[in-house]
This record gives C-alpha cells, structure tokens and sequence, in this order.
C-alpha cells in the first residue's frame, strides 16, 4: 500500500461511521489523523491527536499538513459549536477540502439539534475552504437502538405520521470516501435507506426475529410545527436521492447471527 504525504484528518474517526470510513481511507493508500478526546497509540498509518472541538482543544494541531478534513463528529447539542472551533482552525491552516455530515431534513424539520446541523452546514459553506456536505438518512444503528428501547415498554408508542428511512452505515461510509478522494462538490444528493418505516413497520421484522410478540400500539401526537413536520415527512427524502441497497431486515438478520 501507498500513502499520499498529507493526512486526512478524520473528527469523529473512532464512532460508528469513522469506525467505517477510516479503513477504507487506509485501503486507498491514504494516511490518517484522528482527533479524539482520548490519547491513543498510533497503529497502521492512523496517528491519533488529542482535542476536543467544543473546547477548541487540540484543534491546531490536528489540522496542521492536513489538506482534506472529514467532520464526522456529532452529538445531541453543540454540534454548531464544534464545526465553527474546526472551521476556524482550517481556515487559517492549508486544508482544501471539507466534507460534512450532516442529516436529512436539517433544513425542514424545526428541532433544536437539527438547528446545531444546519447551522453547522452554514459555517462550512461559508468557511472560504472548498467543501462538500452531504445529508444522510438516520443509521441502522440508531434505528436498532430505538427498537430496542420501545420494545421494553408493554406498549409500542407509535407517534402518527412519523416515519423513518435507516440507511446502512457502511454505505454512507463508502460514499464519503468517495466524495473525499474525488474533490470538493457543494451540498450533494441526500443519501437514505431503500425504503421508508413506520414505527410498527420498523419494529415489527426485530420482534419477529428475536421470538417476541407484538406489543399492542398506543397512538402518540408529535406536538407543534415538529409534529406538523414529521407528518409531512420532512425528515425523508423520497425523490432524488442516493438510495442504498442493504436494507432494514437485511441489518437486522446480520446482527442477530453475529450475536
């Protein structure tokens, strides 16, 4: 394998989608630099420096020489906070290229920690740097761990209207590896899963498989202009989109053979 003389500096490279995106950089012959919260070793071409962008630690040091940054890292609040400390310190160091992750309906759906994404989405475009984002629908991951979660309650809250479109993680992955390598591109096509579910729909095929019965439905309201949003399924992209192939069932069957 061949590496290119400047790392791509990878925020968010030791979670569920960097845990994917990181090999396959590596596969492409490219090193790697991660920030993360916590000291690690370097291994195989992957060199680890200690930050943290909502304290705006580290940050300098991890885009020095960097001229590509994948901004993986999210949480449920601070998310504008964190891209800003990124963006700032790009801006002034030799990056070229900045991609994004951001979600489906950022722009749509009144929620305050979709507000942090869009907002997040504002402070790379106007960042000066070349950059690409690109919306995704929620993971598999975060879909397993709501069945989970609604299935230990002795009825199924099924909020109306609302519906999901879980995508693979590894696809996603695959196609920000390839919009890293291929140059900066704006905000691209959103990226979803092959098929939208209702909640019962979605928790219906995990029961099933795991030997469990169905849990008799309680109907729940969304409030307010999120509840309107969601109802008007804001949060899904059914037209125009890049669609991924594994789907739902498909995840979950693979997880229940693993374990």
């Amino acid at each position: 394998m061949t590496s290119t003389s400047a790392p791509i500096l990878v925020t968010g490279g030791t979670g569920t989608l960097g845990g994917h995106v990181v090999p396959l950089l590596r596969a492409a012959g490219h090193e790697v630099r991660i920030l993360t919260r916590r000291a690690r070793p370097a291994a195989d071409g992957v060199e680890y420096v200690t930050g943290d962008l909502l304290r705006g630690e580290g940050v300098e040091a991890a885009v020095e020489g960097a001229h590509t940054v994948l901004h993986l890292a999210g949480g449920p609040k601070g998310d504008d906070v964190a891209t800003r400390a990124l963006v700032g310190a790009a801006s002034r160091a030799d990056v070229r290229h900045l991609l994004y992750i951001s979600v489906v309906g950022a722009d749509r759906v009144p929620l305050a920690w979709l507000r942090t994404k869009l907002e997040s989405e504002r402070a790379v475009a106007d960042s000066g740097i070349p950059w690409t984002t690109l919306r995704a629908a929620q993971f598999h991951e975060l879909a397993l761990t709501m069945a989970e979660k609604m299935t230990r309650l002795p009825v199924l809250p099924v909020p109306g209207g609302l519906r999901l479109q879980p995508v693979d993680s590894r696809e996603v992955a695959a196609r920000l590896v390839e919009l890293a390598l291929s140059g900066p591109s704006g905000l691209v096509p959103d990226m979803t899963g092959p098929k939208p579910y209702g909640i019962r729909e979605l928790v219906a095929p995990y029961l099933e498989l795991h030997g469990r019965r169905q849990r008799p439905a309680l109907p729940v309201r969304i409030p307010g202009k999120a509840g309107r949003a969601y109802r008007a399924g804001a949060n899904l992209t059914l037209e125009g989109a890049e669609t991924g192939k594994r789907t739902w069932e498909e995840f979950l069957a693979e997880r229940a053979g693993a374990a």
